[in-house]
């Protein structure tokens, strides 16, 4: 079975967030507790993520990911990519590199971000990461699974979603272009950031989202990258049918 398991579910400052004391970062539901978000895709034995967060170590050790085929970047915010250095562990296990896809411009700042990685200098730590960077436009297929890079705006920045079969992951948007629309079309299941309830330049909150939704109308919908003002339960009771929050450690079949 194809299996898609949420490592985080929180933006960019995490839910609780530092020094707040709001009822949301003081909740004691495990299901407000938000790392920063990514995925795990599993099926037919192969294994890709998608965003490498800042706790990113933690999500792999929760989850118990033991291997790792690729790696697909939405685009180069540091609470996307800045877990990037752990993949260095899965080096150590497969002892190869690890292809790492994205949009040209994401790559390129990545390579900038994290020169110590990409410069050819030898290594005089602990080692550092083998990847290999992939710029993409069209699907890419690991094995028996494909993904396709859906762009998406993010304020001004171009980013990339991925259409896997008839699931598709859209973190960090605030707008999506027509054509992207189109390619958006017919899914079982979308995957959605929805900020919060504030206006955002960069991110649809939970009103903008749940608009796309009732357009692209899936067969269900997931809500992610939230922030601290997104209480679980108190949302989750007013959602449309069909549609949920997600949360750390979530599995669910694509």
């Amino acid at each position: 079975m194809e299996r898609l398991t949420f490592l985080g579910t929180g933006t960019s400052t995490g839910v609780p967030m530092i020094g707040c004391s709001c009822k949301v970062c003081l909740s004691a539901n495990v299901k407000d507790k938000r790392l920063r978000s990514s995925v795990w895709i599993e099926a037919g034995g192969v294994s890709v993520v998608i965003d490498t967060a800042t706790d990113f170590r933690t999500q792999a050790l929760t989850a118990g990911i033991a291997r790792l085929d690729a790696v697909f970047f939405t685009h180069h915010h540091a609470d996307h990519i800045h877990g990037i250095d752990d993949l260095r562990s899965f080096n150590f296990i497969h002892r190869r590199a690890i292809p790492c896809y994205g949009t040209p411009d994401a790559l390129e700042r990545i390579k900038a971000m994290f020169s110590y990685i990409f410069d050819g200098r030898p290594d005089t730590g602990g080692g550092k990461p083998m990847l290999e960077l992939n710029a993409i436009t069209a699907p890419v297929t690991i094995g028996s699974l494909t993904l396709e890079p859906i762009p998406v705006m993010h304020g001004d920045l171009g980013v990339y979603g991925y259409r896997v079969n008839a699931t598709a992951y859209v973190t960090d948007c605030s707008r999506i272009p027509d054509s992207s629309l189109r390619r958006l079309m017919g899914l079982d299941c979308l995957i959605l950031g929805a900020l919060g309830l504030k206006s955002h330049s960069t991110h649809f909150t939970l009103e903008q989202a749940l608009d796309v939704i009732a357009t692209l109308a899936p067969k269900r919908a997931y809500l992610t990258h939230l922030n601290h003002n997104t209480g679980h339960d108190e949302v989750s009771a007013n959602l449309p049918p069909g549609v949920f929050l997600a949360y750390d450690g979530l599995a669910i079949g694509i």
